[in-house]
């Protein structure tokens, strides 16, 4: 039995109020808004991730709580543009690759440097960018989910679309807390300790 490791994905939640009309947008233009989505709200304190710990250790900087920045991005046409536009080029960029065939590892939290990774490395090097080009870093949180075979929108390595948490089809297990370096729960039935290799 392979166990949890094989259905728990990394994704990148990006917390964000959306501005101006709620009306429906239509989805073929990149600055085009979502509609507003509820917040997947966060019930306790969890785990974290071993190999985001490492992570941490490694990339300090990407992994600090600046308590001055805001916990969420203004979804301007702008912002909501600079989201897609990384999401879809990373998707692009990125040659898949299992961490075991990567670093001889099964689990090792990486900014896909060398142009290959799994798919938390994905969403790693999309927040480094995203909060390069002057996205609020402490907004953007690694987030596990468990695979389906507002204000949280998805940044996936499955799919160059972005979508409110509620229509991914995971179930949201934890995140990065926005107060401190430290996960918190979203509600999910467990708490995986690694992520899948996909």
């Amino acid at each position: 039995m392979r166990g949890m490791k094989t259905i728990a994905l990394g994704a990148l939640a990006v917390l964000a109020t959306a501005l101006g009309s709620t009306a429906p947008r239509a989805q073929t233009t990149l600055a085009a808004l979502p509609a507003p989505a509820t917040l997947a709200a966060p019930v306790g304190a969890a785990r974290p991730i071993a190999a985001w710990v490492a992570f941490c250790e490694r990339y300090a900087a990407e992994c600090a709580i600046d308590a001055n920045e805001p916990a969420r991005i203004a979804l301007t046409p702008a912002a909501w543009t600079t989201i897609a536009t990384v999401n879809r080029r990373i998707n692009a960029q990125i040659r898949p690759v299992t961490d075991l065939d990567h670093w001889g590892t099964p689990d090792r939290w990486d900014l896909a440097e060398d142009g290959s990774g799994d798919c938390e490395d994905f969403q790693l090097l999309k927040r480094k960018l995203l909060a390069e080009a002057g996205l609020p870093r402490r907004a953007m949180r690694m987030t596990v989910v468990i695979d389906e075979k507002g204000d949280d929108f998805v940044l996936d390595n499955k799919t160059s679309a972005v979508l409110p948490w509620h229509r991914t089809g995971y179930v949201f297990i934890k995140r990065e807390g926005t107060e401190a370096v430290a996960w918190v729960s979203l509600g999910g039935v467990t708490s995986p300790t690694t992520t899948a290799n996909r």
